[in-house]
């Protein structure tokens, strides 16, 4: 190995352990906003999501996750040129948690094979009202999207509703009125419409009928996947707070 291939190396290899000592540290304001990074490596990148803000959006004058994540790698490159990004899931603008990105088309394909054949696991913690009938079950529905008004429905005649999808979930009690709930599918507003349509509706979820409150009590809690590089299991988590 030559002596520069040995420094590049070691320089990647320190600034990799120097973003692990920062993992759950906010960024300072740069001008792009704050971001708070739960883990990073030279192929992927997961950070926090606040409730509010949206991961992508076509608005030119609205920031977004993605132009604020943008904007910190293209200050660590410091050479000028754009970054390598690719959303490898989203959660709805409301929706507070984890968002996971991939840095190379080479990661970006293999993660998002695993979102597409179930190997990524999608954990969310839910506040509810309504009356949650057992410990553990699991929700079985065909939604339909109404894009015109940025709502789902659930109907009980998918056969002669061809835009129909089934949509998939499990749920377990974790506090008095706290649901964990897998993501099986990944439908628009799922965990939302099938716990509303249950009688289960989450807090500060007005649009389908929950009581109202500050923010729309739904976070993406944890994320569980397979690194595309070390093929090592990773599991990304945010507590409580």
């Amino acid at each position: 190995m030559s002596r520069r291939r040995a420094d590049q190396r070691e320089d990647a290899v320190r600034r990799e352990r120097q973003v692990q000592s920062e993992v759950g540290a906010w960024t300072e304001d740069d001008g792009a906003g704050n971001m708070r990074i739960l883990y990073e490596d030279r192929s992927l990148i997961a950070v926090y999501k606040e409730p509010g803000l949206a991961v992508q959006t076509k608005k030119v004058t609205e920031k977004d996750l993605e132009s604020i994540l943008l904007a910190y790698l293209a200050g660590e490159k410091g050479d000028g040129r754009r970054p390598e990004l690719f959303v490898v899931h989203r959660i709805d603008q409301p929706v507070d948690g984890i968002v996971l990105f991939a840095k190379n088309k080479k990661a970006a394909a293999d993660l998002t094979r695993q979102l597409t054949d179930g190997r990524m696991k999608k954990i969310y913690r839910a506040e509810t009202a309504g009356t949650i009938p057992s410990d553990a079950g699991s929700l079985e529905d065909y939604l339909v999207k109404d894009g015109r008004n940025n709502r789902s429905f659930v109907t009980m005649d998918p056969k002669s509703n061809p835009a129909a999808k089934i949509a998939k979930l499990s749920y377990r009690k974790i506090g008095e009125r706290t649901l964990e709930i897998e993501l099986f599918t990944g439908r628009h507003h799922q965990i939302r419409v099938q716990l509303a349509h249950a009688g289960m509706p989450i807090v500060g979820d007005r649009k389908y009928g929950g009581p109202p409150a500050d923010r729309l009590m739904l976070t993406a809690a944890r994320l569980q996947f397979i690194h595309p590089d070390s093929r090592k299991k990773m599991e990304i988590a945010i507590d409580n707070s």
